[in-house]
């Protein structure tokens, strides 16, 4: 999959690693490359710098993603990359609120559901595509911090793995984007499983050089992390044992958000 002379669709391309795939899309000499967002401002100066266009796009909403792949069809005539970037997060395990774990089925799943909906019949008739679906190492491994974000992210891979089954021999391919921590706004520094993400962080440029080596040579697994290519190989091998081992990594998180609380309990009053 070279991207020259290639039409791009990235949501959630307004910021963090959405905004560095398109900068990498432009530089690859895409024919255009179509910034989508809920953050119009944001958007809008990420297309200007790559001479793009923006277009708004909840991707939540199925109707706004129809809207977004039928402006561009309109437009530009074909859709041969569309990149399910968009997503989003929620601390906190089962008794996180049933309005909380919808948004992030909507946003981290059923936004990819709906993009397939609407621009797999177009690559279709022209007989060639790609999606790129965004999910994390959360969706290889776990996030321990977040139930939602792992159960949403384990679909969205699996949901990539589905497509890749159905249409490969049909001209469109797919790949799945499994990246662990990145240096952006996503991390929370104040919470300790994310400053534990941070300490083997990438940069968002780092994820798109690997986002363009993984498409050049068509791979469906995209890994930004040695260190994650390599958990995921170990669960596979002794999963009873990999699940054991997670547990400690949760127990220290936990001792280590303890002392974080009783630090701040502790601080003498100003």
């Amino acid at each position: 999959m070279e991207l020259s002379g290639k039409v791009a669709v990235v949501t959630g391309g307004a910021c963090g690693i959405g905004q560095a795939l398109c900068r990498r899309f432009a530089h690859e000499a895409a024919a255009v490359v179509v910034v989508s967002d809920v953050d119009e401002e944001r958007g809008l100066e990420t297309a200007a710098d790559i001479g793009g266009i923006f277009v708004r796009c909840d991707v939540s909403n199925e109707n706004d993603i129809q809207s977004l792949t039928q402006r561009v069809l309109d437009q530009f005539g074909r859709i041969d990359l569309f990149v399910s970037n968009a997503g989003i997060t929620a601390p906190g395990g089962v008794e996180v609120p049933d309005d909380r774990w919808q948004q992030l089925w909507q946003v981290n799943l059923m936004a990819h559901v709906y993009a397939a909906r609407a621009v797999v019949p177009g690559m279709l008739e022209q007989g060639s595509g790609w999606l790129l679906q965004v999910s994390s190492a959360a969706g290889l491994l776990t996030e321990i911090g977040s139930a939602a974000y792992t159960v949403t992210k384990h679909a969205a891979v699996a949901l990539a793995e589905w497509l890749s089954i159905r249409y490969r021999r049909q001209g469109i391919g797919v790949s799945c984007l499994c990246p662990a921590g990145v240096s952006t706004d996503f991390l929370n520094l104040e919470d300790p499983v994310h400053q534990f993400l941070h300490c083997s962080s990438v940069t968002p440029e780092h994820v798109a050089e690997c986002v363009i080596a993984g498409l050049k040579e068509e791979r469906f697994l995209i890994i930004t992390h040695e260190q994650v290519e390599e958990f995921f190989r170990y669960r596979t091998e002794d999963y009873d044992r990999w699940l054991h081992n997670f547990s400690r990594i949760q127990e220290k998180l936990e001792r280590a958000k303890d002392r974080q609380s009783s630090a701040v309990t502790q601080e003498p009053p100003l």
